[in-house]
């Protein structure tokens, strides 16, 4: 478990995993990063509690750094990779090490499920549980069982990580989505079990959630251009939609200028009208939440379309700027990006 400023929500977390009613043993590695709270306090006393509950320290703050110290530290064939903040249900564990082996599988993860406890949280929940939010990941949104390109979270034959070398530490966003791909890669399965669903709770504002999803959108860039081919219409979808806005908005402001001058023609008119442009996905948003709102109810659906513009508009510019920099080897990626 990689944790840092987990202080509310980790004893829970790691009690869901010490309560699960698995026949073999189980032991819990913390790798814990520089808190802001009593993260490592909570973590060292959990510890002295219980003897299967190892601490070990992750001076960078990085997931694929602490994931990688604990994999180090802990001692079993069978590695299951959780948040601090998850919960995960009663049988996960033994679900899922019963899946990896009656499917051969590297790899057995199942569905991130998004639930909220306020208005805005129920929102993004709603936007990242449906294709609407964020396409059709199985992870995200649900489908039948079998092979994937990545899972959320995910139970890993501990040779599987090892053969292709670990976490890539400098990934500071999409570790286990490229840490699968080069598993798909050395010939392992991604295994998608629907019956694995972990409780995910949603980022609690609008700038929070931006800037969750502009980190999503520039790394995955950076696996783009690490691996050639891992590009489809799906994470293309945001930045060629956040290009045509700008575009419209742009052309209208133009158009909106020469008319002003008192410019004559038709084309200051016809660049005016490019404001459609954004307007109609401002349409769009606000359809899908008035189709919504009968299920989520007046005060989430009205939140549900900047939510959904916010997720939107926040990954295709993170995709936009994603600097060459932050590619793997390269040490300015690790100055100038944020580390956590």
């Amino acid at each position: 478990m990689p944790v840092r400023n987990e202080e509310r929500s980790l004893a829970e977390s790691v009690q869901s995993v010490l309560n699960q009613d698995y026949p073999g043993k189980v032991e819990v590695v913390l790798a814990v990063g520089p808190s802001r709270d009593r993260t490592m306090q909570l973590s060292e006393r959990i510890a002295a509690a219980d003897p299967r509950v190892t601490v070990v320290p992750n001076p960078t703050g990085r997931i694929p750094c602490a994931v990688n110290a604990a994999i180090k530290a802990s001692r079993h064939s069978i590695v299951a990779r959780v948040d601090g903040h998850a919960l995960l249900p009663q049988g996960y564990l033994r679900t899922a090490v019963r899946e990896l082996h009656r499917t051969g599988a590297a790899n057995v993860g199942g569905i991130m499920a998004a639930e909220g406890v306020t208005p805005f949280q129920q929102a993004v929940a709603w936007a990242m549980t449906s294709r609407f939010g964020v396409g059709a990941a199985k992870f995200h949104t649900g489908g039948r069982p079998g092979p994937v390109d990545s899972v959320y979270l995910g139970v890993y034959r501990r040779d599987a990580i090892e053969r292709v070398g670990g976490y890539d530490e400098s990934y500071l966003r999409a570790e286990d989505w490229e840490l699968n791909h080069r598993i798909r890669l050395s010939g392992g399965v991604v295994w998608f079990q629907p019956s694995l669903r972990v409780t995910y709770r949603p980022r609690a504002g609008v700038r929070m959630l931006a800037a969750q999803y502009f980190h999503y959108g520039r790394w995955r860039r950076v696996v783009a251009r690490q691996h050639s081919g891992t590009i489809n219409p799906r994470y293309l979808a945001p930045p060629a939609a956040v290009l045509v806005m700008a575009l419209g908005m742009l052309a209208g402001i133009a158009g909106l200028a020469a008319l002003a001058s008192g410019a004559a023609g038709i084309w200051p008119a016809v660049l005016a009208c490019s404001f459609a442009v954004p307007a109609l996905y401002a349409a769009g948003v606000t359809a899908v939440a008035v189709m919504a709102a009968r299920r989520l109810g007046p005060s989430v659906a009205a939140r549900l379309p900047i939510v959904l513009a916010t997720m939107h508009v926040a990954w295709g510019i993170g995709f936009l700027t994603s600097r060459r920099s932050l590619m793997p080897g390269n040490r300015s990626a690790h100055r100038s990006a944020p580390s956590g």
